[in-house]
């Protein structure tokens, strides 16, 4: 075993090298040595050390002075001076003392280390961590040897240097390597010079995995019930599952505690909710919500799907939801299926049902429990042609209306006659078929029936395309023509019930489809045919699609006469948008949209009735959004009384996100009813972008009811890489502002909670 260098050895080296390299060049001298037969748990790489003024001295002691520099396996120490022990490889270094490790860069006045344990101490110190740009100061830093640290008397935060506009200070603060978590003691959060967070204990990531410990508070203000704070917890208790507790105090109704526990495998994943109020002060009832979602794959094509919902009153949305999508429910769905995927076929068996939330002002029909529905469907090629099979068996069942239960069946075959590049011809024919065997409720006396109708469609289409130049850029232009026909005779189906049934939304994919009926009681007879036509503007070097202008309308050889007049009526909701005209022409579709750059987009859509009635639907919109956090949304919908009085509308929508001055952006998103002459939706924001931190205040007034409105502000101080203090008005903004970017969310060191 190879021994240390004698220190007469050692001067008599630093006296040839002194000569050789000249008065002012810094002296190096090379440590290579290997660990004792018994090492102390360190390793056998060397280290180099090198400065202005290398001395031996006794008990193996090199001493370095000016511009020292040590280095070994991946870790440098720079100081003025340092005193370095070979036999226990202690060193001692102090002056301008800078350690690089792991990606850290840490200095000090004074360092006491280990080589080979990589512990040690360093005094009056500051440091930048490798995650998430984490800067600080400390009175003394320790290096545990693992990689982690424990400092007292500290700062931290993740702006940049320069800039101190928040800061957690703190008594002692632990940095755990292994588990990414950086923990508090006796923590205050500054922000601009002023306290706004005292904690005794908190953790935080030092990246984005998750990690137990509070959550940002929630502080915000709603009319329906007043000012809110909801101080979450949230346990990570295993990489495939979580749970949040969150304690909610509303001051005008009272406490509600809140929970949500989430699981995930590789073959199933689930989430459950648990909300209740015990005592709302207003209402003197308790309030409660609970929620089960899960899906699961089974094996060998088998999986099941859950999906539970309940609240403990009608009106319990619209008052405790702080968001549009949640005041906007009705129909809670209570479900859950079997499947079953077998490749060219598949089955699904499940029972369905729903909770109904009522408005009184506008009340809607109870829909039907399905008890069970089972489904069928497949898809099989036979030689050159395919055949399919869609079948269905429900067992409706209603407190009032007419129960029954219901087997339909479609099967159907299609066969291209010609199919060549760009040519295509496919004939299609088929069976509708239903039964009705009727139960409780049938006060009409309606007789068991079944009603079979023949469904034959043929669907043609060409496809052309030409290289054309502008302002000599390549582009392809196609033209598309399509011819769609369908023949259904006529078959009286006004003595049927509608339990699933409603018109089709006439829209451009509508007009191709051989039904002009959804659900399984109605089957529209038709002798028609659909003439329409597709021209695309493509870049020609990357095959992105610039602009695409569509025109296409129905003509009907005789006047359909299936509608969807059912008994019990008033039970049914009768919805669609189906035109309805005098004579055998439909409305004339007519569309243009596209992206000529990659910031402008716009989608344009004319529904006009050729009768002389003008349009009756069209919708206008488009975006502009050269970058990120830059986004203008205008829009404009209109559709006529003549289709649906229930759905006639005039509604204005601009939204945006843009910078103002400065750091200041502005969101804003305006919904007006020129029909109604009132805001279905306002909000209003400011958002101040700094390196490390974003400040958001956001108002919002949207309508809940027929004749109730809720206003809801949102605060919030988001602090990069920390937590964010304050109601997070994100979701309402994604929501509202389409193609809203959160400023900060591609910073480092921004927490993350999802799942993995």
């Amino acid at each position: 075993m190879r021994c240390c260098p004698s220190p007469v050895l050692f001067l008599m080296l630093c006296a040839l090298a002194a000569s050789a390299r000249g008065e002012d060049e810094p002296l190096t001298l090379r440590l290579d040595y290997t660990l004792r037969s018994t090492p102390r748990g360190g390793n056998d790489a060397p280290a180099f050390l090198s400065a202005r003024q290398l001395e031996g001295k006794k008990g193996n002691q090199i001493e370095a002075d000016g511009d020292a520099e040590l280095r070994r396996d991946g870790l440098a120490i720079f100081a003025d001076h340092l005193l370095y022990r070979q036999d226990s490889r202690d060193l001692a270094a102090d002056g301008a003392v800078h350690v690089e490790q792991n990606g850290d860069v840490l200095t000090g006045l004074h360092l006491d280390y280990n080589l080979d344990t990589r512990v040690g101490d360093l005094t009056k110190s500051t440091y930048r961590l490798a995650e998430g740009n984490a800067r600080g100061t400390a009175d003394n830093m320790h290096m545990d040897g693992k990689g982690g640290y424990v400092l007292h008397t500290v700062t931290y935060t993740t702006c940049p240097a320069g800039n101190d506009d928040w800061m957690l200070e703190m008594d002692r603060l632990d940095i755990d390597r292994a588990t990414q978590i950086g923990v508090a003691h006796d923590a205050v959060v500054d922000f601009k010079g002023v306290p706004i967070l005292y904690s005794p204990w908190m953790d935080f990531p030092l990246t984005g995995q998750r990690k137990t410990g509070l959550l940002a508070p929630v502080f915000g203000s709603t009319t329906a019930g007043g000012t809110d704070l909801t101080v979450p917890f949230y346990l990570n208790l295993a990489p495939n599952y979580d749970a949040t507790f969150a304690p909610r105090y509303m001051a005008k109704r009272g406490l509600m505690v809140g929970s949500e526990f989430r699981y995930m495998s590789a073959s199933y994943n689930g989430d459950i909710q648990l909300d209740e109020l015990q005592h709302d002060k207003l209402t003197q009832t308790s309030r409660s919500h609970q929620a089960y979602k899960q899906t699961q794959n089974l094996g060998d094509g088998f999986s099941d799907t859950i999906d539970l919902n309940r609240v403990s009153d009608d009106a319990y949305y619209r008052d405790i939801s702080t968001t549009v999508a949640g005041t906007s429910q009705v129909n809670l769905l209570r479900a859950g299926a079997l499947n079953y995927d077998g490749g060219w076929w598949n089955a699904s068996t499940r029972v369905q049902s729903f909770q109904t939330l009522q408005d009184p002002l506008a009340p809607v029909a109870i829909p039907y429990k399905s008890t069970p529905q089972i489904l069928v469907g497949a898809h099989h090629d036979v030689s050159d042609a395919t055949a399919t099979f869609t079948g269905e068996y429900d067992n409706f069942s209603h407190p009032t209306a007419i129960n029954a239960q219901r087997l339909v069946m479609y099967p159907s075959i299609s066969y291209p006659l010609l199919y060549d590049t760009g040519y295509y011809v496919t004939p299609k024919i088929g069976v509708h078929s239903a039964s009705y065997v009727f139960g409780q409720n049938n006060t009409a006396g309606q007789p068991n029936t079944s009603v079979n109708v023949p469904i034959f469609s043929l669907d043609s289409g060409m496809a052309f395309e030409h290289d054309v130049s502008i302002a000599g850029h390549g582009l392809v232009q196609t033209l598309e023509p399509r011819a769609y026909y369908v023949y259904i005779p006529y078959r009286n189906q006004d003595m049927l019930p509608s339990f699933d049934s409603a018109l089709s939304t006439f829209s451009y994919s509508q007009i191709f489809t051989e039904n002009r009926f959804v659900g399984g009681d109605r089957v529209g007879d038709a002798n028609q045919v659909t003439l329409a036509a597709t021209s695309r503007l493509i870049d020609a070097d990357n095959g992105a699609e610039l602009l695409r202008a569509l025109l296409g309308e129905r003509f009907s050889f005789t006047q359909p006469r299936v509608n969807l007049i059912v008994p019990n009526a008033t039970l049914t909701p009768v919805t669609g948008s189906m035109p309805t005209t005098s004579t055998n022409r439909s409305d004339i579709l007519a569309g243009l949209s596209g992206k000529p750059t990659n910031s402008m987009s716009f989608d344009t859509l004319v529904q006009y009735n050729p009768s002389g009635l003008g349009a009756e639907m069209y919708s206008i919109s488009g975006r502009y959004q050269p970058e990120a956090g830059k986004v203008l949304n205008v829009g404009y919908r209109f559709t006529s009384p003549n289709i649906n009085p229930n759905l006639n509308m005039r509604q204005v929508d601009i939204s945006e996100q843009w910078p103002l001055y400065g750091r200041w952006t502005s969101v804003v998103r305006w919904n007006y009813s020129m029909l109604e002459k009132r805001t279905l939706e306002g909000l209003v924001g400011l958002e101040y972008n700094q390196s490390c931190w974003v400040g958001r205040l956001v108002m919002q007034r949207f309508t809940t009811s027929t004749l109730q409105v809720s206003t809801a502000i949102f605060l919030q101080l988001d602090l990069t890489g920390l937590a964010g203090v304050g109601s997070d008005p994100g979701e309402a903004l994604h929501r509202s502002v389409p193609g809203y970017t959160k400023l900060n969310q591609n910073l480092p060191g921004a927490p993350a909670q999802e799942l993995q």
